[in-house]
């Protein structure tokens, strides 16, 4: 019997994984929206953390690091035992270091007792096609765009891909 938590639906993740692994679209967000994120340090943790997925079962495919957002496509492994959750926690913790650092550094956070540096918990949602994986990418992609914080999403250097994951 799969327990019911109030407010959460029941995940697929079983049937799922037992005929194809299931690749989930993942956001999640600095605390209060801060503008930290689009770092030269924060791109190499994100990168060296994302690497070692495969440890773990898991592929970390296109990817794209806003100043207030990630954006990131995950694979989970057909028998994977790592929950989605436990391994973005891992990830928001070791972000951590180099923001600590640069936050020391600048003194940004002098006289603030800041918490954590993200919104508790992060969005995701399961891809079912490839279409939609192309659609969430396009629309990912073209995020920096939108921001207004480049012309061409190409000129973004915080995004990229770590495994190619596309659906054949």
């Amino acid at each position: 019997m799969q327990r019911k938590v109030k407010g959460k639906p029941p995940r697929l993740g079983l049937i799922f994984q037992r005929f194809n692994a299931p690749l989930f679209f993942v956001t999640f967000n600095t605390f209060q929206r801060q503008r930290f994120l689009a770092t030269d340090e924060v791109h190499r943790a994100f990168v060296e953390y994302c690497r070692r997925a495969s440890e773990f079962e898991m592929a970390v495919g296109r990817y794209v690091i806003m100043p207030d957002h990630v954006h990131l496509f995950v694979r989970l492994g057909v028998g994977s035992r790592v929950r989605l959750s436990d391994w973005v926690k891992g990830l928001k913790r070791h972000l951590d270091v180099p923001l600590r650092a640069a936050a020391q550094c600048a003194g940004a956070m002098a006289g603030q007792k800041l918490r954590s540096f993200w919104q508790p918990g992060f969005h995701d949602h399961l891809l079912r096609s490839d279409e939609s994986y192309r659609e969430k990418w396009n629309y990912v992609r073209d995020n920096p765009v939108r921001a207004g914080v480049v012309r061409q999403a190409d000129d973004w250097p915080y995004a990229g891909e770590i495994v190619v994951i596309d659906r054949a």
